[in-house]
């Protein structure tokens, strides 16, 4: 009777481990286009979403909204000079995510920041929103994070898929 019990359960277990009788295992699809594009339109959505969720929460912010997808609003106009490509500028800038964490300041790191407009390592948001000022107005942004920092952040303050807030005061055109 033993003989036959260890016969049946090893028989059983030989069954059981055969190729044909275990799962298969799903094959893991390479990253290409196709996804890439799947994902950014997804993402894209999910953004747009949290930021008219932003504006509608806040609605004194009447922004407008550039092709590339900046929200911008000037608030303190002047008729000063226009900046224009190549300019280097002078800006005071406060950088905050949607939920008000503070990601950047420039009075805590130096008093005001030089950005050279289309030549320099400043997110490409800031730098299209600035080409929409003249010398002395304030302005706020709104930075999906394609235009900020996209999908790694920068690696200290700003994490990845941040949408940026920004406000900046042009102090100075050269």
């Amino acid at each position: 009777m033993r003989t036959y019990l260890s016969f049946l359960l090893i028989s059983a277990l030989l069954i059981a481990c055969r190729p044909e009788n275990q799962k298969k295992v799903e094959e893991k699809k390479d990253w290409g286009k196709e996804h890439s594009v799947d994902f950014n339109q997804e993402l894209n959505a999910r953004e747009q979403l949290e930021i008219s969720a932003f504006l509608r929460h806040h609605n004194y912010l009447k922004m407008d909204t550039t092709s590339s997808g900046l929200r911008y609003m000037i608030y303190n106009k002047t008729k000063g000079d226009k900046v224009k490509m190549g300019n280097e500028v002078s800006v005071n800038v406060k950088i905050e995510r949607l939920d008000g964490t503070i990601c950047y300041k420039t009075d805590t790191i130096s008093g005001k920041e030089s950005i050279v407009i289309g030549k320099s390592d400043v997110e490409s948001g800031i730098q299209e929103g600035i080409r929409l000022m003249r010398l002395g107005e304030k302005a706020k942004f709104i930075l999906p994070s394609y235009l900020g920092h996209g999908l790694l952040g920068d690696r200290y303050t700003i994490p990845p898929q941040a949408i940026l807030y920004v406000d900046v005061k042009l102090l100075e055109i050269k």
